[in-house]
């Protein structure tokens, strides 16, 4: 489960906004979050989060980038 409603989001980016789709998602997160009037800083990422990330989703020999 990724967290995010993503029909809703799309749907007050698309039509409560009226972005187009391609304007919609080159956004970053923060961005959507302005435009939609939530502005607050989220919380700074954890320790123990970037852990349970790193678990979830770990690197892989050969993947690009990794040196």
């Amino acid at each position: 489960m990724s967290g995010f409603d993503w029909p809703a989001l799309m749907q007050a980016g698309i039509r409560g906004l009226a972005l187009r789709p391609r304007d919609f998602w080159a956004l970053t997160p923060a961005e959507l979050r302005l435009l939609l009037g939530r502005s607050e800083p989220e919380a700074p990422l954890a320790r123990a989060r970037l852990d349970e990330l790193l678990r979830a989703y770990p690197d892989k020999k050969g993947d690009q980038g990794d040196g």
